[in-house]
């Protein structure tokens, strides 16, 4: 049985990871960071108490800016393989505490790198990369694209990409780069744009909420479905030699558009209800990001089976029913038809 560790396990990517490791047959060891309240929400339905026999997902208190713990857990567990996927990142937040992001989405990578590489174990490490580092670099990007980051969040990314390249050539070690797109599910964080769209379309149809209140518009970007990308970075671990895969849809769309689109799917006229704040506008933004996915569909064998209008219907729906309505449900009918073997909980 392979045992596999996650970081930021209790996150969108971390819990369909941690499903998708399960249904492969793993072990899963996930790090959590300790709290008074319960942060679980997104794994409650796969946890199996640890002293049940058929339990195959543990839980570690941890803390990826806590080097002596990240050294601990490596060294107790023993992992085959980690997928790095914690860290500060809300590109508009890290604005306001860039000091943060960096120690914890910049450093912390450092610190699992080294805590592998002193574990003197043949340990395949997966690095969350992010579209966001391509920053300004002009449309398509690809693995060979110029990176030009235009945020805190991204410049301590491109830290990990290339700290991740050089553990890879200096030691030797398993270690590769998902620079994976924009990807969205009903599962992603509130104060995401994606997901605080398709949440408040469904708060007005409650009659909860009668305002939405949005930074820039224009914003373009390339919008996949997380759980396929999670599958992605197991396959990335998979493959004869460690390498850097970009990952997105090969489309691009405005955030306009998304508000469009879930507005209009339940019926409602999004400019009486959408207003522009300019708290939520970034001092230097990213214009238009659009995935070049040659190499991931050559050497991977993958190709995204979840377009952009699939996915706002798919967000919309879950979150109608969250509110107790009655979902449309044309986004239930596109996850049976394209996921009929699917191994993740549905939302």
């Amino acid at each position: 049985m392979k045992k596999a560790l996650i970081t930021g396990a209790t996150g969108q990517d971390g819990s369909y990871l941690t499903e998708f490791l399960l249904s492969k047959g793993y072990q899963v060891h996930g790090i959590i960071r300790r709290a008074s309240t319960f942060n679980t929400g997104r794994i409650d339905h796969i946890y199996v108490d640890p002293h049940s026999k058929k339990a195959k997902l543990f839980l570690h208190y941890g803390d990826i800016a806590d080097a002596e713990q990240i050294n601990n857990i490596i060294f107790n567990i023993k992992p085959d393989e980690v997928y790095h996927l914690a860290a500060q990142s809300h590109v508009r937040v890290s604005f306001d505490i860039p000091e943060y992001t960096g120690n914890i989405t910049a450093l912390g990578t450092t610190r699992i790198l080294e805590a592998i590489r002193r574990s003197g174990r043949k340990i395949k490490f997966y690095q969350a990369s992010s579209s966001e580092m391509f920053g300004s670099a002009l449309p398509p990007q690809s693995e060979t694209t110029q990176f030009q980051p235009q945020s805190p969040y991204a410049c301590a990314k491109l830290y990990s990409y290339w700290l991740t390249k050089n553990y890879r050539d200096g030691y030797n070690m398993f270690a590769c780069n998902g620079i994976l797109f924009n990807h969205e599910s009903p599962r992603r964080g509130e104060t995401f744009v994606s997901r605080k769209i398709t949440r408040a379309v469904a708060s007005i149809l409650a009659g909860k909420q009668d305002k939405l209140y949005l930074g820039n518009l224009n914003a373009k970007r390339d919008w996949g479905f997380a759980p396929e990308y999670t599958e992605i970075m197991w396959r990335i671990l998979q493959q004869d030699k460690p390498d850097d895969y970009v990952t997105g849809t090969g489309e691009s769309h405005s955030v306009k558009e998304l508000v469009e689109e879930a507005f209009s799917y339940v019926g409602l006229k999004w400019k009486k209800y959408v207003s522009i704040d300019p708290r939520y506008f970034r001092p230097t933004e990213v214009n238009n990001l659009i995935a070049d996915i040659k190499k991931a569909k050559k050497v991977l064998k993958w190709h995204p089976k979840v377009n952009f209008n699939d996915l706002v219907k798919i967000m919309v729906d879950a979150d109608v029913r969250a509110f107790g309505l009655k979902a449309i449900g044309e986004g239930d009918k596109i996850l049976e038809k394209k996921f009929p073997n699917r191994w993740w909980k549905v939302d």
